[in-house]
Protein backbone atom coordinates (compact mmCIF):
# COMPACT_ATOMS: atom_id res chain seq x y z
CA UNK A 1 0.00 0.00 0.00
CA UNK A 2 1.72 3.00 -1.37
CA UNK A 3 3.21 5.85 0.19
CA UNK A 4 6.05 3.02 0.26
CA UNK A 5 9.21 2.54 -1.02
CA UNK A 6 9.38 0.37 -4.64
CA UNK A 7 13.12 0.18 -3.97
CA UNK A 8 14.24 1.05 -0.69
CA UNK A 9 18.00 2.84 -0.64
CA UNK A 10 19.95 0.19 -2.07
CA UNK A 11 23.47 -0.25 -4.01
CA UNK A 12 23.74 -1.94 -6.78
CA UNK A 13 26.50 -3.20 -9.16
CA UNK A 14 24.72 -4.77 -12.07
CA UNK A 15 21.38 -5.14 -13.72
CA UNK A 16 18.31 -6.02 -11.38
CA UNK A 17 14.53 -5.96 -10.03
CA UNK A 18 13.35 -4.89 -7.14
CA UNK A 19 10.21 -6.71 -5.36
CA UNK A 20 6.86 -6.86 -5.98
CA UNK A 21 4.59 -4.00 -4.13
CA UNK A 22 1.10 -3.60 -3.77
CA UNK A 23 -0.01 -0.57 -4.65
CA UNK A 24 -3.07 -0.58 -3.17
CA UNK A 25 -3.75 2.22 -5.88
CA UNK A 26 -7.96 2.69 -7.19
CA UNK A 27 -8.44 3.66 -10.66
CA UNK A 28 -8.71 7.07 -11.06
CA UNK A 29 -5.66 7.70 -8.59
CA UNK A 30 -1.71 9.36 -10.46
CA UNK A 31 1.09 7.37 -9.14
CA UNK A 32 3.84 9.80 -8.25
CA UNK A 33 7.54 7.88 -8.22
CA UNK A 34 10.75 9.86 -7.11
CA UNK A 35 14.02 8.41 -7.76
CA UNK A 36 16.78 9.23 -6.01
CA UNK A 37 19.84 8.77 -6.86
CA UNK A 38 22.37 9.07 -3.98
CA UNK A 39 25.53 7.73 -4.86
CA UNK A 40 27.32 7.45 -8.66
CA UNK A 41 30.43 7.06 -10.41
CA UNK A 42 31.64 9.23 -13.70
CA UNK A 43 30.87 6.97 -17.07
CA UNK A 44 28.21 5.04 -16.07
CA UNK A 45 23.93 5.30 -16.18
CA UNK A 46 21.21 3.56 -15.15
CA UNK A 47 17.96 3.00 -16.87
CA UNK A 48 14.90 2.18 -14.45
CA UNK A 49 11.50 0.57 -15.88
CA UNK A 50 8.22 0.24 -13.95
CA UNK A 51 6.11 -2.91 -14.74
CA UNK A 52 2.67 -3.20 -13.55
CA UNK A 53 0.68 -6.47 -13.23
CA UNK A 54 -3.59 -7.12 -12.13
CA UNK A 55 -2.24 -10.04 -10.05
CA UNK A 56 1.56 -9.77 -9.26
CA UNK A 57 2.40 -13.03 -11.10
CA UNK A 58 1.79 -12.71 -14.66
CA UNK A 59 3.91 -9.35 -16.03
CA UNK A 60 3.53 -8.01 -19.58
CA UNK A 61 6.65 -7.60 -21.83
CA UNK A 62 6.19 -3.84 -22.08
CA UNK A 63 6.71 -1.66 -18.84
CA UNK A 64 4.49 1.25 -17.78
CA UNK A 65 6.56 3.57 -18.05
CA UNK A 66 10.15 4.24 -16.53
CA UNK A 67 12.71 7.10 -16.19
CA UNK A 68 15.25 7.12 -18.87
CA UNK A 69 19.03 6.92 -18.59
CA UNK A 70 20.65 9.06 -15.52
CA UNK A 71 24.21 10.08 -14.93
CA UNK A 72 24.12 12.07 -12.10
CA UNK A 73 23.15 11.91 -8.83
CA UNK A 74 19.59 13.94 -8.18
CA UNK A 75 16.01 13.45 -7.64
CA UNK A 76 13.60 12.45 -10.50
CA UNK A 77 9.83 12.29 -10.81
CA UNK A 78 7.53 10.57 -12.88
CA UNK A 79 3.64 10.64 -12.71
CA UNK A 80 1.97 7.47 -13.52
CA UNK A 81 -1.34 9.13 -14.91
CA UNK A 82 -4.69 6.55 -13.89
CA UNK A 83 -2.05 2.80 -13.55
CA UNK A 84 -5.02 0.10 -14.18
CA UNK A 85 -2.07 -2.10 -12.52
CA UNK A 86 -2.19 -3.15 -8.87
CA UNK A 87 1.33 -4.73 -8.60
CA UNK A 88 4.12 -2.70 -9.39
CA UNK A 89 7.74 -3.37 -9.63
CA UNK A 90 11.10 -1.85 -10.77
CA UNK A 91 13.29 -3.13 -13.00
CA UNK A 92 16.86 -1.34 -13.80
CA UNK A 93 19.73 -1.63 -15.90
CA UNK A 94 22.88 -0.27 -15.03
CA UNK A 95 26.00 -0.13 -17.70
CA UNK A 96 29.68 1.72 -17.48
CA UNK A 97 32.13 1.84 -20.04
CA UNK A 98 35.03 3.49 -18.56
CA UNK A 99 38.71 1.31 -19.21
CA UNK A 100 39.03 0.30 -15.39
CA UNK A 101 36.85 -1.18 -13.11
CA UNK A 102 34.05 -1.96 -15.74
CA UNK A 103 30.92 -2.68 -12.67
CA UNK A 104 29.02 0.01 -12.08
CA UNK A 105 28.03 1.73 -9.01
CA UNK A 106 24.83 2.92 -7.80
CA UNK A 107 23.06 3.92 -4.42
CA UNK A 108 19.81 4.94 -5.37
CA UNK A 109 15.85 4.46 -4.08
CA UNK A 110 12.35 4.69 -5.88
CA UNK A 111 9.28 6.05 -3.58
CA UNK A 112 5.57 6.46 -4.71
CA UNK A 113 2.55 7.70 -3.62
CA UNK A 114 -0.48 8.19 -4.54
CA UNK A 115 -2.26 11.51 -5.95
CA UNK A 116 -4.35 11.69 -2.76
CA UNK A 117 -1.46 11.12 -0.33
CA UNK A 118 0.63 13.84 -2.10
CA UNK A 119 -1.45 16.46 -2.13
CA UNK A 120 -2.21 15.89 1.49
CA UNK A 121 1.15 15.86 2.68
CA UNK A 122 1.14 19.56 0.86
CA UNK A 123 -1.58 20.97 2.69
Amino acid sequence: MLPDFLVTETTVRESGEGAVIDSGALPGNDLYLTLGITHAVEQESIEVEIYGSADGVHWPARPLSGFPAKFYCGTYRLVLHSPCARYLKAIWTVRRWSRGDNRPYFRFYIFGQLEHDRAMAAA
